[in-house]
This record gives structure tokens, C-alpha cells and sequence, in this order.
């Protein structure tokens, strides 16, 4: 049944109403606020109800506050002055309140930049009982200044691992090493989220400083690039790298001050590619040199996933597709093995996939909006391994460096994670595979930091082989079974894991 044109009219005319209304707004903002967050106070963290508590407020402050003084008791009496001004104190504060956590972290959470001296990790060696084996490097009480990145990498070549590819005699150099001289590296950081949500800037600077510092004289790109989808996200609106309160010891250390450290004398910039998340492209050798993503069809029967992945010219003008390389106009040829992938996440839990690591943080690579737009929407097939899809399809990383500096340790509160929820770990590893080094880090720092920290554990657990196994138990499963059938050695087994730890 249609709705007469004059009933319409009329409809229209009171939703705009209702909508340029100050007092409705306000008052339908804090009523929402009230009966969203309910008997749940971290729902007051979310953006909608921050948005939420901070318009009701001003509703209180504006409607409520000044009729006070015009109150009346039930007897008809004016009031006191001495109730007046009470109940005007009760008010304010009221209204303070409510502004404080529509503004503030959970509640509940533990002081910024305060080590919770409950949680101590212990954190073992082992050695894998079968073949092939995943190496695993751990890095233990790294300080700013370097965030364990050099030890990292000696332990990595004391193990097998040259972080250099190079002929010198250097202990991380080889023939068969990572990182050329002449290679366009891309960091795939989380800008998604500010505070301790996002990768740590320190740690990307240290990065950064050490690839530069190649025995050979680094002359290649470095590209530190993400997709924060155009979406959500700390603002509502996406990813950033200028947020500024950073994930960092200096707080105001956005991921686009560090790249503008080392761009007056070194090819170091940024890429965000939010900003071509809603463009679908050709690639460049079909005759297509504009940036966007590139969307390949059919979907995989097996996850419902697209393989979609971005196309784009970096600052200095050099051509990078992120499935097939460096593309040179001149020849038509591109170079796959001169482009490098360090993907560098952030440990935290997920309030719909329980963690977010190596493999979860592939959802910055692809794009939400078209593949949703072509009915395979990439954060639904997570679940079915779609994130295995993406690796296999577009491009496996080089090297996964696990940010662990400062993690929260309570299931659900993330991705974004508050300054006053997160604890300071001082941990960063590295595996060259993404599944093995989640399984590890889920199950020995995150399961063990919540049950210290005397919170569940259960959502961390990455055994798909419980009784009611997690969500990110059968994510995690599922993306390692993807890539095992399509040739990739990773492993959800820990006796085929090599666990190296270096410090304290």
C-alpha cells in the first residue's frame, strides 16, 4: 500500500521538524544515550554515544539548569534559595557527567602510561616437535627509543632470518635477505584508531630507521600505508595519520610526523587510501594509471571474499599495484619482487572477531565499500577466512611485526582501545607467518594478561578444537585452512612452531 502524495508531504514536513528541533534533538540524544548504554557502561565509548552524551548536555545545560530557579515544591511553594542552589550544584555535576563519559575511556579502565604490576607474562622458548616449522621472534621490555626493532633483527639472523638482502658480512645481511636497497618497502600500519588502538609510531620509526639503514645504502621507497575504509574509526570517518593522540610516548607523534622526519633527505611518505576506497579500477598493464582498487571476479566460492586490493602512485611518482609490484610505464613490465610487505598490527581484542592481529588487520588492504557494493562485503567474510582470500589472492606479507607495547586486555574493548584500557606489555614479534605468530601472541599475551588482570579469557583462545571455540578461534582456523590449500606454509599448530624470545 502507497502512502497518499499529501500524507507524504505532511510526514516530511514534521521529520524536518523534529529534525531542526534544538529541544527534541538534544532530549532524543540523551534519552538514547540513556537507554543504549543500559546496564552496559562501555558501550559509552562507542562514537555514537559519545556523540550522544555530549548533545544531551547541552540539552540539560540549556533546557534543565536554567528552569530551576522557577521550580516549584508539590505544595505549590517556590523553592529555597539554599534547594536552589543544590539542586543547581546536582545539575552542573549531572551535566559534567555525562559529558566526562561521552569524552573519556570505559569505565573501569586502568591508568595511561601505568604498567599493571599484576600482569607479568611469562614468556618461554620452545622449539617445534615437527616439519615445516614457523618461526616465531619475541622481543621482551622495549623502550621508546628503538622499541626492540635492532634486537629483533639480530635475533631473526641468529636464527636463519636476514633482515638485509645483501652481499656484505653484515650478521643480518644475505643474498636471500627481505629488504633491497633499491625496494619500495610498504608498512601496512592500523590508523584506523587513535590512542592505543592504532600501530605504535615509535615502533614505525624505528622501523623506518633501520630499513634506511641498509648496508648498501638504502636508494629504494618506503610507503607507510593503510585503509581505515572511509568509515568508523576514532572521528567517524575513517583512518588518519595525523591523529593527535597517537599510540606513543610522545602522544602527539602521528604516523605522518614520523614520515616527515625522514622525507627532507629520504623517499619516506604516506598513503592513505581511504581517500580511494570508492574507486574501482583496471590495472595499469589493461591500459588504467589511475589510482583506486582493483576488484578481481568471480568471489571465492570458498569464503564469499573478493580479492580487492589497491593501485596507486606514491609521492615520489613511483607506480605500485599491491598484487602485482612496481609497475614501469616505460618497459610495461611489472617488478614483483622489488615491492616488500611488512605488515605491522596492532594486538588488541575485537568486540565482533575477539582479535585483531596479523591476519585480522588485512581488512586494511581491502575495500569495504566496493566489495560490498558487489555483494561479498569483506568484514562478513572474515568468519568464512576471506581475510586467506585477500593473502593468497593479492599479496603475502614479507614479514609481520606484531605491535605488543601496550595492549588491552579485556575481551571486546577494541578496536578502539583508550589511553586508560590498555597495559604496558613492552612486547613486539615477528613471524613471517601471520597465523602462527596470532596463535602464539592470543594465546601467551592475551589469554595470559587477561587472566592475570583477573578478566575472561575465553574470547582470546585460538583452539578451534574446544567446545563452543571462539570466534576468533574459527576465523583464525578457517584463514589458515584458505591458505594452506593454496600452497602457503602457515600453522595453527604449536608444535610446529619455533618460539625465539630476546630480553629480560
Amino acid at each position: 500500500m502507497t502512502c497518499p502524495r499529501a500524507t507524504r508531504s505532511r510526514l516530511n514536513r514534521l521529520f524536518l521538524w523534529l529534525a531542526n528541533s534544538a529541544f527534541l534533538f538534544g532530549l532524543a540524544n540523551l534519552l538514547w544515550f540513556a537507554l543504549r548504554t543500559g546496564t552496559r557502561p562501555s558501550r559509552a565509548a562507542y562514537p555514537c554515544q559519545r556523540a550522544a552524551a555530549a548533545n544531551g548536555s547541552v540539552w540539560l545545560a540549556a533546557y534543565v539548569v536554567p528552569l530551576l530557579p522557577f521550580a516549584r515544591m508539590a505544595n505549590g511553594r517556590r523553592l529555597d534559595r539554599r534547594t536552589i542552589i543544590r539542586r543547581s550544584v546536582i545539575a552542573a555535576v549531572l551535566v559534567a557527567a555525562v559529558l566526562w563519559v561521552g569524552t573519556s575511556p570505559p569505565f573501569g579502565a586502568s591508568n595511561a602510561g601505568v604498567a599493571n604490576p599484576a600482569v607479568a607474562l611469562l614468556l618461554p622458548e620452545s622449539r617445534a616437535t615437527t616439519t615445516p616449522a614457523s618461526d616465531i621472534f619475541v622481543i621482551r621490555d622495549v623502550t621508546p627509543e628503538d622499541c626492540g626493532v635492532p634486537a629483533l633483527i639480530e635475533l631473526m639472523a641468529a636464527n636463519g632470518i636476514a633482515f638485509y638482502r645483501s652481499a656484505s658480512a653484515g650478521p643480518a645481511c644475505d643474498s636471500d635477505g627481505l629488504i633491497a636497497p633499491d625496494d619500495v618497502v610498504l608498512l601496512k600500519a592500523n590508523c584506523q584508531w587513535n590512542q592505543r588502538g592504532g600501530t605504535n609510531t615509535d615502533l614505525l620509526r624505528s622501523l623506518i630507521r633501520a630499513i634506511l639503514d641498509h648496508p648498501d645504502a638504502f636508494t629504494g621507497e618506503i610507503v607507510i600505508a593503510d585503509n581505515g575504509q572511509d568509515q568508523y574509526g576514532s572521528a567517524g570517518k575513517g583512518g588518519s595519520f595525523t591523529w593527535t593522540k597517537s599510540n606513543a610516548e610522545d602522544r602527539t607523534q602521528s604516523v605522518q610526523a614520523v614520515a616527515d622526519a625522514f622525507a627532507e633527505s629520504h623517499a619516506v611518505s604516506t598513503y592513505l587510501w581511504d581517500a580511494i576506497t570508492r574507486t574501482e579500477v583496471d590495472e595499469y598493464n589493461a591500459g588504467d594509471m589511475a589510482d583506486g582498487y582493483v576488484l578481481e571476479r568471480p568471489i571465492d566460492s570458498r569464503t564469499n571474499a573478493y580479492v580487492c586490493y589497491p593501485k596507486f602512485r606514491t609521492a615520489h611518482g613511483t607506480y605500485v599495484s599491491f598484487k602485482h609490484g612496481v609497475w614501469d610505464p616505460a618497459s610495461g613490465v611489472y617488478d614483483s619482487d622489488r615491492l616488500k610487505l611488512i605488515n605491522v598490527p596492532v594486538l588488541k581484542p575485537h568486540a565482533i572477531y575477539g582479535v585483531t592481529a596479523s591476519v585480522k588487520h588485512y581488512m586494511g588492504v581491502t575495500s569495504d565499500k566496493l566489495t560490498r557494493q558487489h555483494g561479498g562485503r569483506a568484514h562478513n567474510t572474515i568468519a568464512q577466512g576471506g581475510m586467506g582470500t585477500l593473502m593468497s589472492g593479492a599479496r603475502f606479507p614479507d614479514l609481520n611485526i606484531l605491535d605488543a607495547i601496550w595492549v588491552a586486555l579485556k575481551p571486546g574493548n577494541g578496536p578502539a582501545v583508550y589511553d586508560r584500557s590498555a597495559t604496558a606489555l613492552g612486547i613486539v614479534a615477528a613471524s613471517t607467518d601471520p597465523v602462527a605468530l596470532d596463535v602464539w601472541a592470543a594465546k601467551h599475551v592475551l589469554m595470559q594478561g587477561a587472566t592475570q588482570a583477573g578478566n575472561s579469557s575465553g574470547a582470546f583462545d585460538p583452539d578451534a578444537s574446544r567446545p563452543g571455540a571462539s570466534t576468533f578461534a574459527r576465523y583464525l582456523n578457517a584463514t589458515a585452512r584458505i591458505l594452506q590449500e593454496d600452497g602457503f606454509s602457515v600453522t595453527t599448530d604449536e608444535d610446529a612452531m619455533n618460539v625465539f624470545v630476546s630480553g629480560s
